[in-house]
Formats: C-alpha cells, sequence, structure tokens
C-alpha cells in the first residue's frame, strides 16, 4: 500500500521540551528526597508522567498519596516552561510542511498529556498543519503500548501499511512498531548508536536529513 499519512510524536521530536522535562523532574523529585541524573532519567524518556512518577516514587519508596499532586506539579512546571521558552527541534516544521506538500494526512501521536499538547501549539503555532492529534493520557495505557498510535491512525481513516511515523525515543518506537508502523527514529546524540534502534526501520541525526530518497527506501 502507498504511504499517504505521516505521524509525529512530540517530546523530543518537534519540540526540545525533554531538558524542560528533566529539570522539572529533577525538582519535583529533590522535593521528595530523590535525586535524579541524566542517565536514571533517560530510562523512563516515553512514558506518561504518572507511569513516570510511578516507576520512581516505587523505588524509592515514596507513598503513592503524593502521585497526583506530584503529577500536577510537574505538569504544570513543563507547560509553562514550554509556553516561556520552547523551541522546536532542528527541521520540525520543514519536515510537516515536505510532508504537507506531498498531501499526506498528518497527525500527533503523544504520551504527554493535552495540556502539554496545548502548551506546544500556543508556543509554535502548528496546529493547523495537524489534521488529528492523540494522547495518550486518558488511555489505560500509554508507550511502550501502541494504543494511541493506533486511535490516531484510525482518527485519520489510514491504514497502518500506508502509515510512516517519526520517534526519538526507545517506548516510543516500541509503541509504533507494535501498532505495525513503519518508524524513523531521531533519538538524542547520546544514544544515536545504540544497538536498539536497529529495530526501526531508519535512524537519522536530525529531522533535517529527511528526504526524498530515504522516504523511498521506507516506501519500498
Amino acid at each position: 500500500m502507498i504511504l499517504n499519512t505521516v505521524i509525529f510524536d512530540m517530546d523530543g521530536l518537534l519540540i526540545d521540551s525533554e531538558p524542560l522535562w528533566y529539570e522539572a523532574a529533577v525538582k519535583i523529585m529533590a522535593a521528595y528526597g530523590v535525586t535524579l541524573d541524566e542517565k536514571e532519567y533517560a530510562m523512563t524518556i516515553g512514558l506518561r508522567t504518572r507511569e513516570f512518577l510511578d516507576f520512581w516514587f516505587t523505588r524509592h519508596g515514596i507513598n503513592a498519596d503524593n502521585l497526583p499532586l506530584a503529577e500536577h506539579d510537574i505538569t504544570a512546571l513543563v507547560a509553562g516552561d514550554i509556553i516561556a521558552r520552547g523551541e522546536l527541534m532542528p527541521g520540525a516544521e520543514s519536515i510537516i510542511e515536505f510532508f504537507k506538500e506531498k498531501n499526506f494526512k498528518i497527525g500527533l501521536a503523544t504520551s504527554s498529556p493535552v495540556v502539554i499538547v496545548d502548551a506546544v501549539f500556543e508556543r509554535t503555532g502548528l496546529r493547523s498543519l495537524f489534521d488529528e492529534c492523540c494522547s495518550a493520557e486518558l488511555l489505560p495505557y500509554g508507550k511502550p503500548h501502541p494504543q494511541v498510535y493506533l486511535n490516531c491512525v484510525e482518527a485519520l481513516k489510514s491504514h497502518p501499511s500506508s502509515v510512516i511515523c517519526f520517534e526519538d525515543s526507545f517506548n516510543g518506537m516500541i509503541a509504533a512498531k507494535a501498532a505495525k508502523l513503519r518508524c524513523v527514529v531521531v533519538p538524542d546524540k547520546p544514544r544515536r548508536y545504540e544497538w536498539r534502534w536497529l529495530a526501526a526501520d531508519y535512524v537519522m541525526d536530525s529531522l533535517l536529513d529527511f528526504n526524498d530518497e530515504i522516504l523511498g527506501r521506507i516506501a519500498f
């Protein structure tokens, strides 16, 4: 089947928000007596905020009753920081336009809550370029479960075999492949050459690298 649909992840792929999430995570976890370094944080990139917190609260024996407040606080911090100083990743706008010019249906499938999606669109003005936006916020499971991708494919009225998606995290890639979608991964530089990205259909250093030749290889 011919590719006619593209679905993008958001955090760390289109918007350079992972440093903001990390800053907020460090601040919130410190309030509970936990020091979180970048290597530890990277283990949970791509999870929903509640799942991220539940992982670290469980590991450090923190009372789960604190989860709702911690989730609210970290989300509020990140949303505010995105609106104030969030920046698009290199090539984010141009790759959306690349597919727009080819009349692809364009979707967004993110683990982030809707308030973060709204903050990104408020900051970047990209909302009008997307045909459908799906959040895993209220789903039973977030990435690496494929449901948010399956929902986005359905909302776009597409077939999985006609979809290419873009991810930056391992959890996101697993979700996309579990949904039987072609997946291009753009990992951050420290993890660019890890063996686990071999499960992707293509790996790039930057969204700026994508072109017709790569699209043709993936579509084959």
